[in-house]
């Protein structure tokens, strides 16, 4: 009976034809053990059963305006805006009766907060990288009572490669269902705002394009920058894209207007539009799935010793996965070793003088109030030393953490060219061979930005001179003590600029392996469908014809 699904999805009410065609599609992939696949199906599983709400994610690069953008049109202050990247955490806003913030954390905890409250949570300078742990914070608003069941996300700006959550930048994108894409006037159309579009269009069927910052323009500039985005877009992609203006400082209104219109439309269309999310979404997963049973079809009709030649002139040695383990592991492993000394290079250029500077003026100036013996005024140097050299080391973990990421950016950015030229090796030997250009899927990097260190003390002494305080009378021996605790400045502070790049570049490092480790992950599971294609389909061709008609029909259903 399995077999008809085609026959029991007629029978069916136009609303549960999605949920069928997604257990074809799951089961299809299961018997086929096409495994890249597994992380779509889950996200339009999830989707199936959600209440109909609808996400519009605000994306772009940071400092495109987004939150600015988000708080006209929910007509009050809510998101911290800035000169520079703001937004720690995913924040979602949608309608409700009454003002209501939701914190929740990643260990699932809530607690309710006052809206002039979330900057506390969300925004980088208050929650720097994201150390308090946010999962998501969630804002329910009256003043969204025009859009019901729409939910508007903003999100951090993908200018950076990391994610402080699981549903962030790309990993996020498979469950975004609408998108407004926000790009600044004042620079030109980029080549990651190009990948953006490019892999939203995979999961939502409608992207809009929002020029913010129009003020910066004359009226004759904005005309000529409206057609030379239409042109770029439609070159590109061959589609007519929406194309909005927006800006906070003039003719906010009149923007204001066009941006309701979208939003309305959403929200009044509600249930269509949502079955039109999941259907593109599904229809994307099968046009995946229909590429990878080309393949199959392609090699089982084919004799087992021809079989085993296509797989050896397919998986070549460029597509080794021993060799592209080793590869990645030579990547990682050289950028690990230069991790310490970039940071304590920095640290040292840019920090150690200013700061044993710092530290001497400010423990002469306050040596002076201290009173006691030996032993007390020892204690109170340390306490001195303990909590200015945490405020200290904070200060610059913060401030300067990012200085400190040279090797992780580098790591990630070679890692990435190797996956993208392991998978056109791939994808052109696929072609080669079989006259077949895969649909690939992409490679999805799931990353946290590695969590802050405390900061460590050490002690004044090597050996307790302070419990031998009764000997050394101090209106004698005062001046001599105080120039050894100035003394120590230097050495106490090279100390623990050594140990705040230790600390980090352990976490860089652990970092650094969390991406390889998913980079052939990813691999591993490509290379686990191509060769189960290539494989297990002897005399299979009638069967694997059979689903792929079936796919190709269920594309139809779920055709706009």
């Amino acid at each position: 009976m399995e077999e008809k699904g085609l026959l029991n999805i007629e029978s069916k009410t136009d609303a549960n034809i999605p949920l069928l065609i997604l257990k074809r599609i799951k089961d299809i992939t299961k018997e086929f053990q096409i495994v890249s696949l597994n992380r779509q199906i889950e996200v339009c599983e999830s989707l199936s059963k959600e209440s109909p709400i609808i996400d519009v994610a605000i994306l772009g690069q940071f400092k495109a305006g987004k939150s600015s953008f988000i708080n006209s049109i929910i007509g009050k202050k809510v998101l911290p805006v800035g000169a520079i990247p703001v937004t720690t955490v995913i924040t979602r806003i949608q309608y409700g009766p009454q003002e209501l913030a939701t914190v929740t954390f990643f260990d699932k905890k809530k607690i309710n907060v006052r809206l002039d409250e979330i900057e506390e949570y969300i925004s980088e300078s208050k929650n720097t990288a994201n150390k308090k742990n946010v999962e998501v914070v969630d804002i329910e608003l009256p003043n969204l009572i025009d859009y019901p069941g729409l939910r508007i996300v903003d999100t951090p700006g993908l200018g950076s490669i990391f994610k402080y959550n699981t549903e962030l930048s790309e990993e996020w994108l498979p469950e975004v269902g609408a998108a407004i894409i926000a790009v600044s006037s004042d620079r030109p159309l980029s080549e990651n705002d190009l990948n953006l579009i490019k892999e939203l269009m995979e999961f939502t069927p409608r992207v809009v394009i929002l020029l913010t910052k129009v003020d910066l323009l004359s009226e004759e500039q904005q005309k000529e920058v409206v057609k030379f985005f239409k042109d770029s877009l439609k070159k590109e992609f061959n589609i007519e894209f929406q194309i909005l203006m927006y800006s906070i400082v003039k003719d906010t209104e009149l923007y204001k207007r066009w941006i309701d219109k979208l939003l309305t439309s959403l929200s009044i269309n509600r249930d269509s539009e949502f079955r039109g999310i999941l259907n593109h979404k599904l229809r994307s997963v099968t046009r995946q799935c229909v590429s990878y049973l080309d393949i199959a079809l392609k090699t089982s009709v084919a004799a087992d010793s021809e079989r085993e030649q296509l797989k050896k002139i397919i998986f070549d040695e460029k597509v080794n996965y021993e060799l592209i383990q080793s590869e990645l592991s030579l990547i990682a492993r050289e950028s690990k070793l230069m991790t310490r000394e970039l940071i304590s290079t920095y640290l040292n250029e840019h920090h150690r003088s200013k700061l044993i500077q710092r530290l001497t003026k400010k423990l002469i100036e306050d040596m002076s109030q201290w009173k006691g013996n030996l032993w007390k005024i020892t204690r109170q140097y340390e306490n001195w030393l303990m909590e200015n050299l945490t405020t200290e080391m904070d200060h610059i973990s913060r401030t300067e953490y990012k200085q400190f990421f040279g090797t992780l950016k580098k790591a990630h950015s070679s890692i990435a060219r190797s996956v993208e030229l392991f998978r056109n090796l791939l994808d052109r030997n696929i072609e080669k061979v079989l006259g077949i250009k895969p649909n690939s899927v992409n490679w999805v990097v799931e990353v946290s930005e590695p969590e802050h260190p405390d900061v460590a003390f050490t002690k004044t002494f090597d050996f307790h001179f302070d419990l031998l305080w009764f000997l050394f009378p101090m209106f004698i021996f005062r001046k001599i003590f105080e120039r050894h605790f100035i003394k120590q400045i230097p050495s106490v502070v090279d100390i623990h600029l050594s140990r705040l790049a230790y600390q980090w570049e352990v976490r860089i490092n652990k970092t650094i392996d969390e991406i390889k480790n998913q980079a052939l992950d990813f691999i591993k599971n490509e290379l686990a469908t191509i060769e189960a294609l290539l494989t297990q389909v002897s005399g299979n061709t009638g069967k694997i014809m059979e689903k792929r008609e079936e796919l190709l029909a269920l594309l139809q259903k779920t055709s706009p």
